[in-house]
C-alpha cells in the first residue's frame, strides 16, 4: 500500500472519528436532563406570559400545566420508544 493511500485511509478514518464523536454528543443532549429542563423552563415563561397578557388570569400557577405535560410525556416516551425498540429489533 502506497504512502498517499495510507494517509487518505487515515484522514478518512480521522473524519469518522469525529463525526461519531459529535454524534455521540447529539445524542447525549437529546437524553439530558439539562435540555429537558431548558424546554421545561422556556415553556413555562411562555405560556405565563401568553396567559398573563393575552388572556389576563392569573398565570403563573396555570402555566405549570404544559410544563407537567412535557415532562411526564418525556418520561412516557421513553419507556414507549424502549418497548418498541424492543419489539422491531432484527
Amino acid at each position: 500500500m502506497s504512502k498517499s493511500n495510507l494517509s487518505s485511509i487515515e484522514a478518512r478514518l480521522a473524519a469518522l472519528e469525529a463525526r461519531n464523536t459529535r454524534v455521540e454528543a447529539d445524542k447525549a443532549w437529546e437524553t439530558s436532563w439539562a435540555r429537558r429542563g431548558l424546554i421545561m423552563l422556556l415553556t413555562y415563561i411562555v405560556v405565563a406570559l401568553y396567559l398573563r397578557f393575552v388572556v389576563h388570569i392569573s398565570a403563573w400557577i396555570n402555566a405549570l400545566v404544559p410544563v407537567l405535560g412535557f415532562v411526564l410525556s418525556t418520561l412516557t416516551l421513553s419507556a414507549a420508544k424502549k418497548l418498541w425498540t424492543k419489539k422491531h429489533q432484527p
